[in-house]
């Protein structure tokens, strides 16, 4: 059976009891694995992470939709990530006998049935995008909620499904389809924005910095530490211990030690093993030498 990887962003981080409700509706779905559920109050924005193939998933996104747009106002929400909507993104992803044109078709037949139920405007970005301006998340984003209205006013921002005003309290969303992404964060030990900002700014490829990374510098008020968040759009041919290292050396730039750096969501295991391939200096190393891996193909 063909699996498609779906990873939807909610602008929820902070009331637990919400995010759980729309993971245990999400998880009475026939066949539907709900493989993650993170959440960050600082963000003020959880990822779920979903599996299943095309039936499963077009019963599933409109439950989820429901759901987060009766419990999510926006005119209350404060968070660190920059959001249009309730439901911000959602992406799908083929995994297994999936193809990324199954996905774009999906993505298109899931936008026309949620923006009918939940009159919330979709823009489809990515594969899925039906303008090259609208291609990159951060071009639908840029504004956030608070310029939504007049970012749709505006010629070439008519959404591609659904009404040409935001919702009231739920903006807007974005559905398309993408090959599978890591997002990475690396905390420094400053509370100096600017630092994040700039470090950001030399690693991510749309300011010259390293191909296939996307990256912004964000505040962790609260632990008194700043973020370079980043994600990994193509981990096999800019990987982790990559975008770590140059992290790292722009951080030392400025004087500032990394603290740590976090995972969000689900990691494809290469992806690991290339880090511990790399930071081991192992010479000759296989995946086939992992023990899980040997166990499952015997």
């Amino acid at each position: 059976m063909p699996i498609i990887e779906c990873v939807p962003n909610i602008s929820e981080g902070v009331r637990t009891g919400v995010v759980s409700s729309i993971a245990d509706a999400l998880r009475a779905v026939p066949g539907l694995r709900v493989l993650d559920v993170q959440s960050d109050a600082v963000h003020n924005r959880s990822v779920l992470t979903l599996a299943g193939d095309a039936t499963a998933l077009r019963v599933a996104i409109p439950i989820l939709f429901e759901r987060a747009v009766a419990a999510i106002d926006l005119r209350l929400h404060k968070g660190e990530h920059p959001r249009i909507g309730a439901v911000d993104v959602v992406p799908l992803i083929p995994i297994e006998e999936a193809t990324m044109d199954d996905c774009v078709a999906l993505a298109r037949d899931i936008a026309a049935q949620v923006a009918r139920q939940v009159s919330v405007p979709i823009y489809l970005y990515e594969e899925a995008a039906t303008t090259p301006d609208r291609r990159n998340l951060e071009s639908i984003r840029r504004g956030e909620f608070e310029g939504l209205a007049d970012k749709m006013a505006q010629p070439g921002w008519t959404p591609d499904y659904g009404p040409a005003t935001p919702h009231p309290s739920a903006g807007a969303s974005v559905i398309g389809a993408r090959m599978p992404l890591i997002a990475y964060n690396v905390n420094l030990g400053t509370d100096r924005l600017e630092v994040a900002r700039q470090i950001a700014a030399a690693v991510r490829m749309s300011s010259g910095g390293l191909r296939y990374v996307k990256a912004m510098g964000l505040a962790l008020d609260h632990r008194g530490l700043v973020q370079v968040s980043m994600n990994l759009t193509n981990p096999d041919k800019t990987p982790i211990h990559r975008a770590f290292e140059m992290v790292k050396r722009e951080a030392a730039r400025y004087g500032v030690p990394v603290v740590e750096s976090e995972i969000v969501g689900l990691v494809p295991q290469a992806a690991l093993l290339q880090a511990a391939e790399y930071y081991l200096q192992l010479e000759g190393f296989s995946a086939k030498q992992v023990l899980e891996n040997r166990l499952r193909a015997e």
